[in-house]
């Protein structure tokens, strides 16, 4: 069935005019024009230079200054600014060729510690939220949790480390406890202020529904949570690589934080920068990822809509 003219001519129509009067107007005024193609070429003209001014400052100038800071160091700036000997600030070029000698291990102990962070930081931030959950579902049992957790992540790293060793042996289970330590203050913290602060208005809808406590927390709560959680995920995503790193220090007969406690220990600084920018590199990468997961999983919230 095809459509009335009237109806097509929108709010004209209800106004009370003809259709013969809104086809005169379109011929009248033809860049008014549904139809009108050309409206879209300036926008389109504008695209590539709207793309490169994005790329000025997402990518050139960060570029840029990299390079630079490359420069200055290769060519002891630094050396001279803070008076340092080589074997204290190693020149760039001798972290490369250390890394191009020992590739095969670095990757492999990078993804030996980057096991460790992964699986330490999905423990830590599931057990921060159910601690968040029993928090905001019971205030008067649960909120006590919330203190301790925050004074267990006050503990050194290294007060946690022989203690971990002991309950779980010198395997990747002791750095992983370590990990789950450090990062379950962060989600606990962040999901229950999620969950807390929801729309009353919305807490007062579903009320007036009837909705019962699992429905509010399913519905609202948790959802109202998401975007805290993976501000939480995102912290933890870099902690976590601290927490392992500084584990291996201890006890361990791999990873990235074994090889660099040993190389400062024979003096072989490029190869303890190597460990490093491969640590570094990893935690960008472990950063990215979960920014990548929050763009899919929290498309809906206000602060992804462009």
């Amino acid at each position: 069935m095809k459509s009335s003219p009237v109806l097509d001519a929108g709010p004209a129509a209800s106004a009370g005019k003809g259709a013969d009067s809104i086809q005169f107007s379109s011929a009248e005024h033809p860049q008014h024009s549904p139809n009108n193609v050309n409206l879209t070429e300036p926008l389109q003209q504008n695209n590539p230079r709207r793309s490169m001014k994005l790329l000025n400052r997402g990518v050139f100038l960060p570029l840029l200054a990299g390079v630079a800071f490359l420069l200055l160091w290769e060519y002891q700036v630094f050396h001279k600014i803070f008076d340092l000997k080589k074997y204290q600030l190693p020149l760039p070029s001798a972290i490369a060729e250390a890394m191009r000698d020992n590739f095969s291990l670095l990757i492999s102990y990078t993804g030996y510690t980057l096991a460790e962070a992964v699986l330490g930081m999905l423990i830590g931030s599931a057990c921060g939220f159910l601690i968040a959950l029993a928090a905001t579902a019971w205030p008067r049992w649960g909120g006590g949790s919330l203190t301790m957790v925050a004074a267990l992540n006050a503990v050194p790293i290294v007060a946690l480390a022989p203690i971990m060793n002991l309950w779980f042996g010198d395997g990747i289970g002791s750095r992983a406890a370590i990990v789950t330590a450090t990062t379950m203050a962060a989600m606990a913290i962040n999901a229950y202020k999620g969950m807390a602060a929801v729309d009353p208005l919305a807490l007062d809808l579903m009320h007036s529904y009837a909705a019962g406590k699992p429905a509010v927390f399913r519905y609202l709560r948790i959802r109202s949570s998401l975007p805290y959680v993976f501000t939480a995920l995102k912290i933890n995503a870099t902690a976590s690589m601290i927490g392992a790193i500084v584990g291996e220090f201890f006890f361990s007969s791999r990873g990235l934080g074994y090889l660099l406690s040993n190389s400062i220990k024979v003096a072989k600084m490029p190869l303890g920068w190597s460990c490093i920018v491969l640590a570094a590199i990893a935690g960008v990468v472990f950063y990215l990822v979960v920014e990548r997961l929050e763009k899919v999983f929290i498309r809906w919230h206000p602060s992804r809509r462009s």
